[in-house]
């Protein structure tokens, strides 16, 4: 087993957990049978990510780790969409299919079948790689409105420490994996992911402030009103990470 190969696992575990973090959410969005506050457009462009990162392991040559866990990805955003399209009302679920139709269908399909009908193979590796990193840039950036909330507020309540780290160590494998592979298109955005996860554990050591037994905690009374904290998406999967949702802890 080659190194580069043994961080590409490795990163597989890690992008894995980021793109199992909404699970809950949606557990709970199906118990409810209603999509309550949430918003579908974050898993919207979390599909893309995961369309295009997947295209580009599978017409890149050893890049089968790349392919896998954004396969993987896939099937899971397809299903958190497809809860989105059940359980929104009405005018969410209209907003929701023709996002899906066009971001997901259409756009898609279209860029696919337009480089394998026209480009050679190194070209289409170049077009997949740099759709992917600039989708994942775009993902990666989710995280600043976090971080600036938790400045205003002095609390991090809402930038949950487990899924900052996750994002920080899946940015770092990630980094370690494109300077072994000589593979920019997944460097830039994970040494963006891994700088902006350093950022927020940063924040996190700033700001964190045990919790007291005297009162009911602000984050438990938002839960019972139906409130969720928000999360940093990431995508990257190399990788991308998917924008800002709300996800429930």
């Amino acid at each position: 087993m080659t190194l580069s190969f043994f961080f590409g696992l490795l990163g597989n575990v890690t992008t894995g957990l980021v793109y199992l973090a909404p699970v809950k959410t949606f557990w709970h969005i199906v118990k409810r049978r209603s999509t309550e506050e949430f918003e579908s457009i974050p898993y919207v462009f979390k599909l893309l990510n995961a369309y295009f990162w997947t295209y580009y392991g599978i017409v890149k040559p050893n890049s089968v780790v790349v392919a896998t866990v954004n396969g993987f990805g896939v099937v899971l955003e397809i299903t958190f969409v497809a809860i989105f399209l059940l359980y929104a009302p009405p005018r969410m679920r209209m907003r929701t299919a023709i996002l899906a139709i066009t971001c997901d269908v259409m756009f898609p399909a279209a860029a696919i079948l337009a480089t394998q009908l026209t480009l050679d193979q190194q070209m289409q590796i170049t077009v997949a790689g740099l759709l992917s990193a600039v989708f994942s840039m775009v993902a990666y950036g989710s995280p600043l409105s976090a971080m600036k909330t938790v400045v205003t507020t002095k609390s991090v309540e809402y930038m949950p420490f487990l899924l900052s780290f996750i994002l920080f160590v899946n940015g770092g494998v990630w980094t370690v994996y494109a300077i072994l592979t000589h593979d920019y298109f997944i460097g830039i955005p994970n040494g963006t992911g891994f700088g902006l996860g350093a950022a927020q554990l940063i924040l996190y050591a700033m700001y964190y402030k045990p919790k007291t037994k005297s009162s009911p905690s602000s984050s438990s009374m938002a839960e019972d009103k139906g409130w969720q904290p928000c999360e940093p998406l990431i995508d990257p999967t190399p990788i991308p990470q998917v924008v800002v949702a709300q996800e429930k802890d």
